[in-house]
């Protein structure tokens, strides 16, 4: 247990240094960072009534863009997951594709689930997260999610996409 808590101590590490390290273009480094708050997210396929929705899944990550002209993010976060778990969320964003100054279709592609830190430790209490947990000994779940996010200002964006198969999720982005 103590090799798996070290293992996953240092991957975290490694992974924020990374994030917190690597070099910019810009005079300020924290233009390259922005914070994703207020997301509404609805179950559409299977429709489930029981499941932590709407407003109530908490969600918060902060992220930030490898260097000025990239085309992704490393993002880091937590979220109360469909079961009302509180999870770890570990993830890439990608821009596929922009449209305009306003408009970006993106892709983000994260590990949410258990994490050593005791807050995050059951993330896997139910559902495919239990089913996972019990498979491979952690708990957690590929998310993919696809969206477009308009810009509204350099400073405010809100998106909307899909998490597959079939969650709904708008949220709210604040730029540096």
């Amino acid at each position: 247990m103590q090799n798996i808590l070290f293992v996953r101590l240092r991957l975290f590490l490694i992974l924020l240094s990374g994030v917190l390290s690597t070099p910019s273009i810009m005079a300020n480094p924290f233009d390259l960072f922005s914070v994703n708050t207020g997301s509404f997210l609805y179950h559409a396929l299977p429709p489930d009534s029981d499941s932590t929705q709407y407003f109530n899944n908490q969600y918060f990550s902060i992220e930030r863009k490898l260097n000025a002209d990239s085309d992704y993010s490393i993002l880091v976060g937590t979220f109360i997951n469909s079961q009302n778990n509180r999870c770890a969320l570990l993830g890439v964003r990608k821009d596929w594709y922009r449209i305009n100054d306003k408009l970006v279709i993106k892709g983000v592609y994260t590990y949410a689930g258990e994490f050593f830190i005791d807050a995050f430790d059951n993330c896997g209490d139910d559902g495919f997260y239990q089913d996972m947990k019990d498979n491979t000994g952690l708990a957690f779940a590929p998310y993919i999610y696809h969206a477009a996010q308009y810009n509204f200002t350099d400073y405010f964006g809100v998106e909307g996409g899909v998490i597959l198969p079939g969650i709904l999720l708008m949220s709210v982005q604040w730029s540096f």
